[in-house]
């Protein structure tokens, strides 16, 4: 008996999710339903959305003047993005369910999962932290005569003054983006959705972007632009794409993973 063919009455949260193949096109319905979703939620995205942006600028004054450190902060900024929109997720599953999209609830929604949600937060953490030491050693390697200001490695980059600068600087934060988001795709929703344990959410996650190289590039490269988007204005632009990709890579989620009970891998129609 495989996995997928558990006794009718075993719980959901034990039975691998099965992964369904999807189209470019999907790509494009997520985001429609994700800005669907962000105007009947309001101000409860807004909220988070606000959240994120004050991040920014907090990572922002506290290491202004320390350029190595607040890139690679700024980066792992967005490898946490997962975790930071739980609430965005349970906003969406409300909208779904014909409920209100209140913020108050959406806040605690990690509680019914609090153990798997926290070990994954863990894993995340660990990787930003992982990836801020390894920002400041390549800038260490490669500016010798001490940190560079912020003008110096834009003149550097620019000019290709130091292309292996460049090169190993975004390789290294590449790899490191590349491994949460294809581990994190489909992870939180489902945790927050099926109570399933991490290891599990990771390994569906994984095995989502495997069967659907493609689509799940084109996301990744739409969710570059609209981070990119908020960086370039400030950080305000957050308040309003951070919301879209949370509300959107619920409904990733819902494609992606077929419903409880269903086999097929294909999305339907």
């Amino acid at each position: 008996m495989s996995e997928n063919d558990a006794p009718a009455g075993e719980d959901a949260a034990s039975r691998f999710p099965v992964i369904r193949r999807v189209g470019f096109s999907a790509v494009g319905g997520w985001l429609r339903a994700g800005w669907r979703d962000f105007r009947l939620a309001g101000l409860a995205s807004i909220f988070y959305g606000v959240c994120f942006a004050a991040a920014g600028w907090l990572m922002q004054a506290v290491f202004a003047k320390a350029y190595a450190l607040f890139a690679g902060l700024t980066t792992g900024f967005l490898l946490l993005g997962p975790f930071l929109t739980l609430g965005l997720y349970d906003l969406s599953r409300r909208i779904e369910r014909k409920e209100l999209p209140e913020l108050a609830p959406s806040l605690a929604a990690w509680r019914p999962n609090l153990a798997n949600i926290g070990l994954f937060a863990a894993l995340l953490a660990v990787v930003l932290l992982v990836w801020a030491r390894a920002s400041i050693v390549i800038f260490a390697l490669f500016f010798a005569g001490g940190l560079p200001t912020f003008a110096d490695v834009v003149r550097t980059v620019l000019t290709f003054e130091q292309v292996d600068f460049a090169l190993v600087y975004f390789a290294v934060g590449g790899f490191f983006a590349a491994f949460v988001f294809a581990i994190s795709v489909v992870t939180v929703p489902l945790m927050l959705d099926r109570k399933t344990d991490a290891v599990t959410a990771a390994i569906a996650s994984l095995l989502a972007c495997g069967r659907n190289p493609g689509p799940i590039l084109l996301w990744a490269a739409c969710i570059a632009i609209l981070a990119a988007i908020g960086f370039a204005t400030a950080f305000v632009g957050l308040v309003f794409t951070m919301p879209l990709v949370g509300h959107a890579t619920w409904h990733a989620y819902r494609d992606l993973v077929a419903a409880d009970g269903q086999h097929d891998e294909t999305m339907p129609p």
